[in-house]
């Protein structure tokens, strides 16, 4: 089959298609644990999913980046300095303006909300996600739009794995706390799932970002790795070293790193 075929936006539903599903399974782990997850099996899955972004926002995002802009006679640097720190800071403006809840925390985040805990615990999570959609959206959309060959589809499947394996203990994170506050199993997976979807309606304004706007598509993948890159440093690593036992958490960065890199160096 070729997927080369299909359009931009059916490739960009089919990445995040399967990262919104990997984020739904690991919600469905409420059915499975009777309490919280273990502090220190939390602290690695953190740790991993760190590992991940770091790997797939210099890998599968700020390189292609360079290289692109560098092919269309640009200077490679320029939209790939420019959009990591846009990146960035459209994060740390949506994580200081929305009201959200760290799983594990007492004291809310972002500006003074009436929002129940159990409504905030979920829009930590979503703001996690916007970036990731984001970037798996605009590596499938690129695929299409560019007609590339069979090693730029297998790069684009890379990245949408290595982002799903880190979506299922994000979608436990989220289903998990919302049981201890109350919720039934099922309407904690429920809502752990849904969490995941703004993967795919980012992946989806992407693309249609791309095509109403010609050639900015360097500085929306370096966008992308900026936004990630916040997420990992503000909340993803600090959260796997607290405690005691902090090299649980650099074991698990290190591994989830590990493994993006070699799916994105063996597949692209």
């Amino acid at each position: 089959m070729d997927l080369t075929t299909y359009s931009p936006l059916v490739l960009a539903l089919i990445g995040t298609g399967f990262t919104f599903l990997c984020t739904a399974f690991g919600a469905a782990f409420v059915f499975v644990f009777k309490g919280e997850i273990d502090e220190n099996l939390q602290r690695i899955f953190l740790g991993f999913a760190a590992g991940v972004m770091i790997a797939a926002s210099v890998w599968s995002l700020l390189i292609p980046a360079v290289e692109m802009e560098e092919v269309q006679g640009g200077i490679g640097w320029i939209p790939a300095a420019g959009g990591f720190v846009i990146g960035g800071l459209f994060l740390f403006l949506l994580d200081n303006m929305l009201p959200h809840l760290h799983p594990g925390s007492d004291t809310p985040e972002g500006l003074p909300s009436k929002m129940q805990r159990t409504t905030m615990l979920v829009i930590a999570i979503t703001l996690h996600n916007i970036p990731e959609g984001m970037a798996v959206g605009l590596t499938f959309g690129l695929v299409a739009m560019d007609g590339d060959t069979t090693t730029s589809i297998a790069a684009a499947f890379a990245l949408a794995l290595g982002i799903g394996l880190q979506n299922i203990p994000e979608g436990t994170a989220v289903s998990l706390p919302l049981k201890s506050e109350g919720f039934s199993r099922k309407k904690a997976f429920v809502y752990g799932a849904l969490s995941g979807i703004v993967e795919p309606i980012a992946a989806v304004l992407g693309v249609l970002m791309i095509g109403s706007l010609s050639g900015i598509m360097p500085w929306l993948l370096a966008f992308a790795a900026g936004a990630m890159i916040y997420v990992v440093v503000e909340e993803l690593i600090p959260e796997a070293h607290l405690g005691s036992h902090s090299h649980l958490g650099t074991a698990g960065v290190m591994f989830g790193f590990l493994v993006m890199m070699i799916l994105d160096v063996a597949l692209g």
